[in-house]
């Protein structure tokens, strides 16, 4: 019921907002993950290694910096809602042309291809999201919206448990090509983010001027790159190579992992919707160090767990609260971010976090093929590091819990 009143108390404008920023998110995500649940036929089909085909990670990752200051500065000059549409058809496109790869260098370059488009997903429709909602209840919002990467997981398991035995793993990239019908929502029901629209009446930056921005506030990207990286680390460490484990030590089937790939997503859905409305009471910082910490409990579960069901509970453990952390980052990044850059600035940090961790996904697999192919100790190292980290640099930062977005200086 909170839910739907909280919905209810928006605007129709915010509301279609609100649910294409969530929309372009989490297809955006439904393409990437669809590459990670066919990992593993993929190296099959063009007899590769999985360190091999899992570097197609790491060149998306690698790109998605780029991709978001081409995208973030394109929507500081021409506005959130034309960008948004340009970018959806551009994964969409990729992620179709990734269907017929004729050979794994192939599938690669168009893996990198479309880390350029996801990269700018994110900064553009989260500021047209936040620019457009009241800052009350931001913190509740940032986790639904966040979630959306959790929703392409989950959408992406399900279409790999219904449709891979019949149509393949290029099948499952075919149907990736879908997310484009998502413009015609775009075009029809979303307005320009107000927030935009009041700077274009002062001023339109030009990319020195944005430049300067961001130069200007130099300390806080820092800072908030490296948290990204460690926010990276905590989840695509928890997860891009959590379906090939699954499959090694429990000898499930391709069906019978994405079944536990889909209630461990539905536990995120609800972990970053928990905390990020708990963020609005206890503050973004202390949700996000509370989050992190308590997915150390969850490891041995997780990795050690004696039978499916358990291991399967442990999976819906860790990512409620790998995804309760994230669930505040839209939100606590728009808030640390000045209005002038606030799609490319947020954004940047975000994809260049992912690019820090780019190498992680194949350095998993190399080093637990150096030691038994034990993936489970590996990935219990990983979050037990990452979770430790990530709660204290959170911690150390500063907070900028609902700070005004309409009306605020172009500069501060």
């Amino acid at each position: 019921m909170r839910l739907i009143r909280k919905f209810t108390e928006l605007t129709r404008a915010q509301r279609h907002a609100y649910f294409a920023a969530l929309g372009g998110w989490t297809l955006d995500a439904f393409d990437f993950f669809i590459f990670i649940v066919a990992l593993h036929a993929i190296g099959t089909d063009f007899h590769a290694s999985l360190t091999a085909v899992s570097f197609g990670i790491t060149l998306t990752l690698a790109m998605r910096p780029v991709g978001a200051l081409l995208f973030g500065a394109l929507a500081e000059k021409y506005g959130r809602r034309p960008i948004l549409i340009a970018n959806v058809l551009s994964y969409a496109l990729i992620e179709l042309a990734s269907a017929f790869a004729p050979n794994l260098t192939v599938l690669l370059v168009l893996r990198a291809a479309f880390g350029l488009a996801m990269g700018g997903e994110w900064g553009v429709g989260a500021a047209l999201a936040f620019e457009t909602l009241p800052a009350e209840g931001r913190g509740f919002f940032s986790g639904l919206l966040q979630e959306g990467y959790v929703l392409g997981f989950l959408l992406a398991a399900l279409v790999s448990r219904l449709f891979f035995a019949t149509v393949g793993w290029r099948g499952l990239f075919v149907i990736g090509a879908l997310p484009a019908l998502l413009v015609l929502y775009i075009r029809r029901g979303v307005a320009e983010s107000p927030a935009w629209l009041e700077g274009r009446h002062r001023r339109r930056a030009s990319l020195r001027e944005l430049g300067r921005i961001v130069v200007a506030n130099a300390p806080a990207l820092l800072y908030m790159i490296g948290l990204m990286a460690l926010f990276n680390a905590f989840s695509h460490g928890s997860q891009d190579l959590y379906k090939p484990f699954l499959l090694q030590r429990y000898g499930l089937g391709g069906a019978g992992a994405d079944d536990v790939l889909m209630l461990m997503n539905i536990g995120a859905l609800f972990g970053g919707m928990l905390f990020g409305a708990l963020s609005e009471r206890i503050g973004r910082r202390k949700a996000i160090a509370c989050a992190a910490l308590l997915a150390l409990p969850a490891i041995p579960l997780w990795v050690y767990a004696p039978t499916v069901p358990l291991v399967a509970l442990g999976a819906f453990l860790m990512q409620f609260m790998v995804q309760g952390a994230w669930g505040i980052v839209p939100a606590h990044l728009n808030e640390l971010s000045p209005p002038g850059v606030r799609a490319v600035l947020p954004a940047f940090a975000y994809q260049f976090g992912n690019f820090a961790m780019a190498l992680l996904a194949p350095l998993q697999s190399s080093i637990a093929a150096r030691h038994g192919h034990d993936l489970g100790t590996v990935l219990a190292w990983t979050i037990g590091i990452v979770a430790v980290a990530l709660s204290a640099a959170t911690l150390l930062g500063r907070e900028a819990k609902s700070a005004t977005f309409i009306g605020a200086s172009e500069e501060r």
